[in-house]
């Protein structure tokens, strides 16, 4: 999914500035990095709202048109208005295409309700995390990680060594050495005690 930003410098700043900004339906902004200098940048709420509410908007390498010139940019900080459901300030970061970047990206699981820990088990699925820091090339990041809950049994967890990744994606945590626990199958606690009851020897 290819998005794009349109943008134009913004030559005023301060926070009298970002109110005016605001008050025309504006956002304001900054692009830092890939060894060139910060610029302070404007765009229409409006149309940066529509695609901000996309999940691939905050995980994706991004194209910011910045007055006719495009840059690849990572989504890497936003504010939010503390009453209405408004953008108050963005930050990008524009990336390289030789250094791996850092980013959190989410997790879709498939395949729950086909897991015999589920199907079979009357089991439930707790979600432990529900993204992950990866490094990777900009090339090559994926939108998403899936993690497939298809042969889990009750009380099986699923770590993040045993998920499948694109080739050239790595989680941070397990280069640091920390396995991290994703998701796992569990019985109903109600489901338990009533087996349990089931199987206690009748009194005499």
């Amino acid at each position: 999914m290819k998005i794009e930003i349109i943008a134009n410098k913004r030559e005023s700043k301060g926070t009298g500035a970002s109110r005016r900004l605001r008050r025309a339906g504006k956002v304001p902004g900054i692009v830092y990095g890939g060894g060139k200098d910060a610029a302070s940048i404007e765009i229409d709420h409006k149309a940066l709202f529509l695609q901000f509410r996309h999940e691939a908007f905050h995980a994706s390498i991004l194209t910011l048109n910045v007055d006719g010139k495009g840059e690849q940019v990572l989504l890497r900080d936003y504010q939010m208005h503390p009453v209405r459901t408004e953008i108050a300030h963005i930050d990008f970061q524009r990336v390289s295409t030789t250094e791996k970047i850092h980013v959190k990206v989410p997790l879709h699981f498939v395949n729950a309700e086909a897991g015999p820990g589920v199907k079979l088990g009357g089991g439930i699925v707790t979600h432990i995390l529900t993204e992950a820091d990866i490094s990777c090339l900009a090339k090559d990041l994926p939108e998403f990680i899936e993690v497939d809950l298809g042969n889990m049994e009750v009380g099986q967890t699923v770590h993040l060594s045993e998920i499948k990744l694109p080739k050239g994606v790595e989680f941070v945590k397990l280069a640091h050495g920390d396995d991290s626990a994703v998701a796992s199958v569990t019985k109903p606690r109600g489901a338990t005690a009533a087996e349990e009851a089931e199987e206690a020897p009748a009194a005499e």
